[in-house]
């Protein structure tokens, strides 16, 4: 079985593609994929060695995180199947500078392969009349709360104050969470965790304060509890009408509290 295995390396301006084609076994495919990293990244100087691999090949998969190569991104509907359908495509990539021995070498394949989430940090405003306040964006019809996407290494705290200093001009600071969600995908999202956080009483002067950013905000609109329901996502509704109902801190999955 093994001679039919062969695996070839083309470098072009410092850049690897390997590739390979027969039939094998794990043990094989895992020395040999090893060995001609290697013999690229280190005997002939390449700065970057890619393999694109179809996303249901387990053991070219397997044979890649062995030999220390990162998951960079995914070719949607890239090749056909045997049976006419169409097959996504993993990218993966090993550079000469990464980490690729020890526990960092480890932890940083599976950081490239292990899901992840999207953070979200948003803050619960109210004005002395009681109203809340909520954001009109420019890309869809449901207005929210401000705030929004955390930034790689930034906690839900931070993210949700700086949100919240780009999208209205002022700033705060924030302590506990007044819930934290699990939000399930939505407008083409995938699911997200997110954190909403109490921003307390604005007085007037703060209030005179807030400015539009030149992008993605097109109001701020101050409503009451009765009148948000019509402007928001059921999801928002939900948690929304729970947090005025008597905040405290609690963990909820599509706003709907655990049994």
């Amino acid at each position: 079985m093994n001679e039919k295995f062969e695996i070839t390396l083309t470098v072009n301006d410092g850049i690897g593609v390997l590739e390979w084609a027969g039939q094998t076994d794990q043990a094989t495919l895992d020395r040999a994929v090893s060995l001609a990293a290697d013999d690229a990244l280190i005997g002939r100087e390449v700065d970057r060695l890619e393999v694109q691999i179809p996303a249901d090949d387990q053991m070219a998969m397997r044979a890649l995180h062995r030999a220390r190569f990162r998951r960079e991104g995914c070719r949607r509907n890239a090749v056909r199947r045997p049976d006419g359908g169409w097959q996504h495509v993993f990218i993966y990539a090993r550079l000469a500078i990464d980490q690729v021995y020890g526990p960092d070498g480890f932890s940083g394949v599976m950081n490239t392969v292990l899901p992840t989430h999207r953070l979200i940090g948003h803050v619960l405003f109210r004005d002395q009349a009681g109203r809340i306040l909520l954001v009109e964006t420019t890309y869809k019809d449901d207005w929210e709360l401000p705030g929004g996407v955390v930034e790689p290494n930034e906690t839900p705290r931070a993210g949700a104050e700086r949100e919240v200093l780009e999208e209205l001009g002022i700033g705060v600071r924030l302590a506990q969470p007044l819930v934290v969600d699990w939000m399930p995908p939505y407008l083409g999202w995938d699911d997200a965790v997110e954190f909403i956080f109490d921003g307390g009483v604005l007085d007037q002067a703060t209030i005179d304060q807030m400015e539009l950013p030149e992008t993605e905000i097109r109001a701020f609109r101050w409503v009451f509890e009765d009148e948000m329901d019509d402007h928001i996502f059921s999801l928002s509704s939900r948690r929304l009408h729970r947090l005025l109902a008597g905040p405290t801190t609690i963990y909820t999955e599509d706003g709907r509290e655990l049994p």
